[in-house]
């Protein structure tokens, strides 16, 4: 999954770009800079007016996210609770303060931290399922950004062939090399607000909303994990409750060899979308 956007892009490009010469076109052509201008350029002042610019000043980040996404590792997390686990059953839940620091997965952190303090399982779920869903407002705000430019591209390209239309009708009776420049341009304005559109903006945001859900259930599981946690159920129980995140297939698999002590969660696995 971790290449599968770039893989997408440059199959897209390479598919559409390679039918274009195969019919005998020329790339050149295709990268006229008034056309370019209009698509890009119009679709950013139109996420600009409807956005901030803090928001779209992030979009380089959200893009960098899309294309080199996380790697999440539910198992690894799972095994770090569950050794946490052991941990409180045979010393006791204030006994997981002095490894908190090992802990580089904030929310986790915050979480473990909350159950160390005292606060009761009750609040804690409240807490954090409180969180959750700010994070995952913010999330879709980021998410929608990348859809409405998905809607103002092609409407920019549209916009660019209408104006390509106008100079070529003003350049009837002229030269016949201006006219057929003009005709060029539209068309070709058009052809960037589509692709830009179903190839860049809309599959953006959809690996964001799809990496924005496998974070949202490595966050869900980390809660129902510090709650087991902190109310002391064994850790076969938290283990098993916790793979039910798994396909049957990765639970058998997962089930299958002996399990060791628990590794140390990754910054990987931290909140990357906001």
């Amino acid at each position: 999954m971790r290449n599968s956007t770039l893989i997408g892009l440059a199959l897209g490009c390479v598919a559409i770009f390679g039918a274009f010469l195969l019919e005998g076109g020329s790339l050149s052509s295709l990268f006229l800079p008034p056309a370019l201008l209009i698509v890009i350029g119009g679709t950013f002042a139109a996420a600009l007016i409807g956005s901030s610019l803090t928001h779209i000043a992030r979009l380089p980040r959200f893009i960098a996210l899309a294309l080199f996404p996380p790697n999440y590792d539910p198992v690894q997390t799972i095994e770090m609770i569950v050794g946490f686990s052991v941990t409180a059953r045979r010393e006791g839940l204030l006994s997981l303060e002095r490894r908190l620091a090992n802990l580089e997965h904030p929310y986790l952190r915050k979480l473990f931290q909350y159950a160390v303090d005292g606060v009761d399982p009750q609040s804690l779920r409240q807490i954090a399922e409180n969180e959750l869903y700010f994070i995952g407002e913010r999330h879709q705000s980021n998410i929608q950004l990348f859809v409405k430019m998905g809607g103002y591209s092609p409407t920019m390209g549209i916009i660019g062939t209408v104006m390509g239309l106008i100079a070529t009708l003003g350049a009837v009776g002229g030269d016949p090399s201006d006219l057929i420049r003009h005709i060029a341009s539209a068309f070709i304005a058009t052809l960037w607000g589509i692709f830009m559109a179903n190839i860049v903006w809309l599959p953006l945001g959809d690996k964001l909303r799809t990496l924005h859900e496998q974070e949202m259930q490595i966050l869900h599981m980390m809660v129902e994990g510090v709650v087991a946690v902190q109310l002391g159920e064994i850790p076969s129980v938290i283990r098993a409750h916790l793979i039910s995140v798994l396909p049957i297939e990765e639970q058998q698999r997962y089930l299958t060899p002996s399990q060791s002590a628990a590794p140390v969660a990754s910054k990987k696995d931290a909140v990357v979308t906001e």
